[in-house]
């Protein structure tokens, strides 16, 4: 099979949430693998720092801050990318958040902020780019979802709901936009040594219980997701749509 399938040259991508973990990973790969990416989180200066990483190594960047979580300025920033006349022909909503907790006792006020990050900033960026991608009939939508989309584990019952609601929203993205042209799809990451995960990564008991656990008996590196975001992002997934793809070493397929 020819590799240019997997080839991003002349695409732009834009990566929520990418000023660091998995979402500078995955914007280094589409730029590894061509496409020009706009980073974009709600720190400037973090924004910078990753762009300037990138660009050390020979990629095109931009980069755009602003908050997933309001409608509106999503909207408008999504709109300002797209005035300039690049499209933007790949869109990875990566940006969330985790809190743990027992849910008896979970705060309602850290309820309502994770559903806004992790659910309705996927509403809210994807709605905004979709006018233009079903415009032009054409589009790739990632969203990065979780393990917690199939399973659930003690103390983040609120984020498991979040991540089931991901990959219903894929699907129902899929549903509407698929006869306009647009590819709408998720990664489910596993565990993943991320700043995200610090505070597991650095339990000891948790990783000794992570690796007995999970059939690859380890955690994943970030780097381990760039393919299968090449492969969504690509022509290589041309008739694939509203599929959840876990990378997660086997975890969801063992007991």
């Amino acid at each position: 099979m020819s590799t240019s399938l997997f080839d991003l040259n002349g695409t732009r991508a834009l990566v929520t949430g990418s000023s660091q973990g998995i979402g500078l990973a995955l914007a280094r790969g589409l730029a590894d693998a061509g496409a020009q990416v706009v980073l974009n989180g709600r720190d400037a200066a973090k924004l910078g720092n990753a762009a300037d990483q990138l660009r050390a190594l020979g990629h095109t960047v931009e980069t755009s801050a602003f908050d997933v979580t309001d409608h509106a300025a999503t909207k408008a920033a999504v709109d300002a990318l797209e005035s300039g006349g690049a499209a933007l022909d790949i869109l990875i909503n990566n940006a969330g958040m985790q809190h743990r907790g027992p849910l008896e006792d979970f705060d309602a006020a850290m309820f309502n902020t994770l559903l806004q990050t992790n659910i309705a900033s996927v509403f809210n960026v994807s709605q905004a780019v979709s006018h233009h991608m079903i415009a032009r009939g054409a589009g790739k939508i990632i969203n990065i979802a979780s393990v917690q989309t199939a399973l659930a584990r003690p103390g983040i019952a609120p984020y498991t709901a979040t991540k089931g609601a991901v990959g219903n929203l894929t699907k129902g993205m899929a549903t509407d936009w698929a006869r306009h042209g647009l590819q709408c799809n998720a990664i489910a990451p596993g565990y993943f040594d991320t700043p995200l995960n610090a505070a597991l990564v650095a339990d000891g008991e948790f990783s000794a219980w992570l690796e007995k656990r999970t059939p690859a008996g380890r955690w994943g590196e970030v780097e381990e997701l760039v393919g299968a975001a090449v492969f969504l992002s690509s022509r290589a997934s041309s008739f694939v749509n509203g599929h959840t793809l876990y990378v997660d070493g086997g975890i969801t397929a063992s007991l």
